[in-house]
């Protein structure tokens, strides 16, 4: 499981791989050859055993393939409640906003008669 900045991450290929009947990462590496993904077996063990931070669409395509599976069955992803952002508007926020704010009236005054 990976977090972030806006919730976790659960990658599920190792599981899915159990049930397969597939307890070994080099498990993986022909059936991904088949499928047209060439990994070396150093990637194919990082593939399983953490979620990756970035993923190729052929990849997760080729998974879904072998596993006969979706990409929503490969990964979960837990949102956690969004940080309320400063904006002008104000709503919503503890801190002031700009529609507590009132103008302040301005004073004029003349220069001094002495100069004259």
């Amino acid at each position: 499981m990976t977090a972030d900045r806006t919730g976790s991450i659960d990658w599920h290929l190792r599981a899915l791989m159990a049930d397969a009947g597939m307890f070994q990462t080099t498990e993986l590496i022909q059936p991904l050859r088949e499928q047209g993904v060439d990994l070396s077996r150093e990637q194919v063990y990082r593939l399983v055993t953490r979620a990756p931070e970035r993923l190729n669409i052929e990849v997760l395509a080729a998974l879904c393939r072998i596993f006969v599976c979706q990409p929503s069955d490969l990964i979960t992803v837990t949102a956690q409640p969004a940080i309320g952002r400063k904006t002008g508007s104000g709503r919503g926020q503890t801190d002031t906003g700009i529609g507590d704010l009132r103008p302040v009236r301005a004073r004029l005054h003349r220069p001094s008669e002495s100069g004259r």
